[in-house]
């Protein structure tokens, strides 16, 4: 499994690459490959592709004179939680959903454009999609540029933006007509979903008001616009009847939900963070923040976690941590009231896991200013940590700065910036040695280990607990208490309880 971004304007990655390791063994200091981590919003994992996890897509017998749609989704959840809107919109006028080209009477390519390393990959899956199907159908962040597009790829039926549902599904009706049985067709349909069954992400808002100099997604996806609370309710509910155990709440910007619409309250649910934390807590689920921004009001999200309503986990996107870096990011410029608030949501809640992203080799950043971010990790001792080299990016106002950092030199303090994280993390996981965890099990091989999450781990992008042992009877989805017996730099082994 290859990391996949799940970072708003940045990487959210665990530090490993490939196969995970069995016990007694383990990873290099140093990752050896370095484009996983240049390039992560670019990495799609094959099992998330719908036109290659033949298990996830297993379409319904196809009737005669069905039309079949197929998907490719690039990119970050955000994007996934659209394709997933698309294809359940589709099937709700008749469509069947193809797992693979050959079987498809269109594709479509739902890219990402945030770096130009993702615009690159986007292109090649496009360039995939027609190749082995023809008639392919582009939406996504990268369809804000039609231009770049059709530029590279003349022959692609239609290119639409990011969350333009009704536009893509207008481009599908052009191209492929439905053909809908009145008996069976034209349902409300259940959800499409292209993750694991036992969890989901859940969107509440779009866009972001930020106006950072390295980010082009308010360009691509437009300021923040908050869903009502009460229908982020009732989906989640949804959900939940049908057999999710863990909710992921993602956004642009988690912590400004609801700021648009002034918190409006509708059929007992208001639209701010903290309540609608809490009111996902009552579900019984899992649930778990992404993309937190350290305003003042997140500390009332903690006492939530330790009352355990919600997860005590937060992913939180620093970037840096040097105030002068911050300004010329236009971002916060609060590195040290952050480390107050750090040690202010640790005495609530001393479980609490955080995580966080950070750009190295930013235009200007002096050796000082990166040694500046190395003491702040040092003294945050963060659990699960990220890290990208800057690239420019096409519209991005950060091009423009001044002393822009050689690549050589990226790369020197991106190896040094790995290295103390992933000692940090070894600490930090030795520490849990013969503690007791909950589990949420995400997969299990042919030779019956038992791939897991804690509490402490999103999935894709952390670390994995793994039982090696005594697994029988267990199945995917199931909530199971292990203790750690052995650790290494990003994952955790143990011995399931009876």
């Amino acid at each position: 499994m290859q990391p996949r971004c799940l970072g708003h304007c940045g990487a959210l990655l665990r530090g490993s690459l490939g196969a995970r390791p069995r016990r007694g063994n383990s990873l290099p200091l140093l990752p050896p490959a370095r484009s996983v981590y240049i390039a992560p919003m670019s990495t799609n994992p094959p099992d998330l592709r719908p036109d290659l996890a033949r298990a996830r897509l297993t379409p319904a017998p196809r009737r005669e004179g069905q039309p079949h749609i197929g998907m490719v989704s690039l990119g970050c959840p955000k994007a996934l939680v659209d394709s997933e809107r698309i294809l359940t919109r589709l099937r709700a006028e008749g469509y069947g959903i193809s797992p693979d080209y050959t079987g498809a009477d269109a594709v479509i390519v739902n890219t990402c454009g945030f770096l130009d390393s993702a615009k690159a990959e986007s292109l090649a899956a496009i360039g995939e999609a027609l190749a082995e199907n023809g008639r392919v159908i582009v939406t996504g962040c990268l369809g804000a540029e039609p231009e770049y597009i059709t530029g590279a790829h003349p022959s692609v039926m239609a290119v639409t933006g990011p969350h333009q549902y009704e536009q893509v599904l207008d481009a599908v009706h052009a191209a492929v007509p439905p053909r809908p049985d009145p008996y069976i067709d034209l349902l409300p349909a259940s959800g499409v979903s292209l993750t694991p069954r036992h969890y989901s992400y859940l969107k509440i808002s779009e866009g972001c008001n930020h106006k950072c100099k390295f980010c082009i997604i308010p360009d691509m996806r437009g300021r923040l616009a908050s869903r009502p609370a009460h229908a982020v309710m009732r989906e989640a509910e949804k959900l939940v009847e049908n057999g999710v155990k863990e909710l992921l709440v993602i956004s642009q910007d988690t912590s400004a939900y609801g700021v648009d619409i002034k918190h409006a309250e509708e059929r007992g649910h208001r639209a701010h963070i903290t309540d609608l934390a809490r009111d996902l807590g009552s579900l019984g689920a899992w649930v778990r923040l992404h993309y937190v921004y350290p305003y003042p009001h997140v500390r009332n999200l903690i006492p939530l976690m330790a009352e355990s309503l919600v997860l005590p986990y937060l992913d939180i996107p620093f970037q840096h941590a040097h105030p002068d870096v911050l300004r010329r990011m236009a971002r916060p410029a609060a590195a040290a009231k952050t480390l107050d608030e750090i040690a202010a949501w640790r005495d609530i809640c001393p479980d609490i896991t955080l995580r966080s992203t950070f750009i190295v080799g930013y235009p200007g950043e002096t050796e000082a200013e990166f040694q500046t971010l190395l003491d702040w990790l040092d003294e945050a001792q963060l659990d699960r940590v990220g890290c990208f080299q800057y690239e420019n990016v096409a519209g991005a106002r950060s091009n423009d700065l001044p002393d822009h950092v050689p690549d050589a030199v990226k790369q020197e303090r991106w190896d040094r910036f790995m290295e103390k994280a992933q000692a940090i993390s070894v600490e930090k996981l030795a520490a849990k040695v013969g503690s007791v965890q909950d589990v949420l099990i995400d997969d299990i091989d042919e030779d019956g280990i038992a791939t897991c999450r804690t509490k402490a781990d999103a999935p894709e992008i952390d670390g994995n607990l793994f039982i090696d042992e005594d697994t029988e009877g267990l199945s995917v989805g199931d909530l199971v208490r292990v203790e750690v017996d052995e650790a290494g730099e990003y994952d955790l082994w143990g011995a399931r309880l009876r």
